[in-house]
């Protein structure tokens, strides 16, 4: 199914702000040129769409605050090189978008495929329970590579993310600011065009059958996890735009209460088919929601509670997690070439580790060797896919202004 028509310029409005925000949102361009590409025929669980902004800080169901991969509807098993490279590529184009030296952000780039080289290096001998119970502390991290000033003042950006993203998760916060009440019964907000309640012809069926969905996302979750989740009873649904990529696909959403004061907001986002399918094989499971938990699950140190999938009455899939729940984002703007560094190093870090859970750490080490050949080459393709990229925006942008591509720029 085609994405919502009335969504779709929204999408290109976002993607035509910079090359940065281009790229964001086309992976499925990336996916097809590293189709082209030679491959090491290594697999992995892959995530199908890692840039630096699909990387942050999130709760684990224990409340601890870990840095890992935080989206993932294009996983999909697939050859490793190609999370390092779109990584890689996506450090450039951040670089120049911060209007930073080249030969920084190139460096930048080795860099980070250095910090992953040498992460899986460590992987590869380590026991299997070990690489899985694995995680990357938030609060706690040290990078040995990083002047310890820059670490210093990350781990003080962190924490004050870390005290607003719980001040902005607490019901106290996100209760009245999302919620209103007609009458004794709560609604969602209306804020178009970013949150909206559908049309009947937008969501059909959706009153009528939200029990029938509801029910089939209950039994994805595992068996304890339904204990908790039958205290919440559904009150509300509306669509909610979010990202670049996401935009125009199906995302909202779900009010559910378990008392007057006890709110669990759930996030519904369609799941599509992974732009790497075309390139890489068909996904095992049948339904593409279901195919976003499996990989956010074997990929993840930790993965939400209420992480499910089901299927509208429409036909599409969907999966389902907690909104927000403490996501937290790096704001790459105002970012010199240190902090930069520090968190593209970050970014290899967590990758080399979601990697080394489904693949061969050993063998995966092996491939790259223990020199520099393998740093140098990402790096030089992340700097020759920056010029691809820059050269794929301009024609984006020509296309809009001419008339042939629709795009809706939003107020800031």
């Amino acid at each position: 199914m085609g994405r919502l028509p009335d969504l779709v310029p929204i999408r290109f409005g976002r993607m035509s702000a910079s090359p940065f925000a281009f790229y964001r949102g086309s992976a499925a361009l990336m996916a097809a040129d590293l189709a082209k590409t030679a491959t090491s025929g290594i697999r992995v669980q892959a995530c199908g769409d890692a840039h630096l902004m699909n990387f942050g800080g999130f709760a684990t169901p224990e409340r601890n605050v870990v840095f890992d991969i935080n989206d993932l509807d294009e996983t999909l098993p697939a050859p490793f090189e190609w999370d390092l490279k779109r990584l890689a590529a996506s450090v450039v184009i951040a670089a120049q978008h911060l209007r930073l030296p080249d030969s920084d952000a190139a460096r930048v780039a080795t860099d980070l495929v250095r910090e992953y080289r040498e992460r899986m290096a460590d992987y590869a001998s380590m026991r299997a329970l070990d690489v899985w119970y694995d995680r990357i502390d938030l609060a706690r991290y040290v990078d040995r590579a990083t002047d310890p000033s820059v670490q210093k003042d990350v781990r003080k950006r962190a924490a004050k993310l870390t005290e607003e993203a719980r001040r902005k998760t607490a019901p106290e916060f996100l209760y009245p600011k999302l919620v209103s009440h007609e009458g004794s019964r709560p609604r969602i907000k209306d804020e178009p065009p970013l949150i909206f309640h559908p049309t009947a012809e937008q969501a059909p069926g959706l009153v009528k059958g939200a029990a029938d969905v509801i029910a089939a996302y209950r039994e994805s979750l595992p068996e304890h996890t339904r204990t908790l989740f039958d205290r919440y009873h559904f009150f509300d649904y509306a669509v909610k735009v979010v990202g670049v990529g996401s935009v125009g696909t199906v995302c909202g959403v779900c009010l559910f209460m378990a008392a007057d004061d006890d709110p669990l907001f759930l996030q519904v986002k369609e799941a599509r088919a992974s732009v790497l399918e075309p390139y890489a094989g068909s996904s095992l499971h049948a339904n593409n929601g279901q195919r976003v938990v499996v990989g956010q699950r074997i990929m993840q140190a930790a993965s939400d509670v209420f992480l499910g999938w089901t299927r509208t009455r429409t036909g599409r899939d969907v999966y389902v997690r907690q909104l927000r729940d403490m996501k937290m984002s790096v704001v790459i703007e105002g970012s010199d070439v240190e902090l930069l560094r520090h968190y593209a190093r970050m970014c290899a870090h967590a990758l080399a580790r979601a990697h080394a859970r489904s693949g061969d750490a050993a063998m995966m080490s092996g491939y790259m060797g223990s020199g520099q050949t393998f740093d140098d080459a990402i790096g030089e393709f992340a700097v020759e896919y920056a010029d691809q990229n820059r050269r794929d925006y301009r024609a984006f942008v020509n296309a809009i202004r001419e008339g042939r591509i629709a795009a809706t720029v939003e107020n800031a």
